[in-house]
């Protein structure tokens, strides 16, 4: 309480000083008001007017007391708390902002990923109905080789019963393009009948290895 005492102490007693020089600038301006001035002070006496206007607020001023911000703990406290609960609100504000941009952000990216999963779905019931086709293809041009020839050929007799379609063998080099891209390759089994494996070579479907002849891989078209 003391320390408050003396600030209003010394904000009065500064007040005062200064309307005391204000009531000697207001004198000496009266005295220089009553002479006569020339054109060439004109400039001169518009100053001394706006003076004049000035002293007359600085009165007008110095009849209300100085509010004086109290220093008191409950009023420090009570404005504490108003400056807190303005803060409070506008981080609120902020925070619901931030929360609806999210909640936005939530919903672009479900619909994108339902979009994805929608598309997929449609990529995968389209690869099905173009392996079933292409397998009805394959089998009426391309079947595995017949009685006739395992009697031409003793050793393609022998293996005819482990011998795969042609739709096999290309189901094979799709899934391993897919499923392993970093390495296509396979390697070619005995399963796979010859003629087969050069039909693919010769038409650009499947390559070989460029070090190693007994692996091919499916020639990706898609890239």
């Amino acid at each position: 309480m003391e320390d408050i005492t003396d600030a209003e102490e010394k904000l009065i007693k500064e007040c005062e000083e200064l309307w005391k020089d204000m009531e000697g600038c207001q004198k000496k301006l009266s005295l220089v008001g009553t002479e006569t001035l020339t054109d060439s002070n004109a400039q001169l006496s518009l100053l001394i007017m706006q003076a004049k206007c000035l002293t007359a607020e600085l009165s007008q001023w110095q009849k209300e007391s100085p509010e004086i911000i109290s220093l008191n703990e409950e009023v420090l406290v009570t404005l504490g708390k108003e400056e807190f609960q303005k803060l409070r609100v506008d981080l609120e504000l902020v925070l619901s902002t931030v929360q609806s941009k999210n909640e936005k952000l939530k919903e672009d990216l479900e619909r994108v990923f339902d979009e994805l999963n929608t598309k997929m779905h449609d990529i995968k019931e389209y690869k099905e109905k173009l392996l079933i086709t292409l397998g009805e293809f394959l089998e009426d041009h391309f079947p595995l080789p017949d009685g006739n020839v395992k009697k031409k050929k003793k050793n393609v007799k022998e293996s005819t019963a482990q011998l795969i379609t042609l739709h096999e063998i290309l189901e094979i080099l799709i899934n391993r393009l897919f499923d392993v891209p970093h390495d296509p390759y396979i390697k070619i089994r005995d399963s796979f009948w010859p003629p087969y494996i050069e039909l693919l070579l010769r038409n650009g479907i499947a390559l070989r290895h460029p070090e190693d002849p007994t692996q091919i891989r499916l020639e990706a078209f898609h890239q």
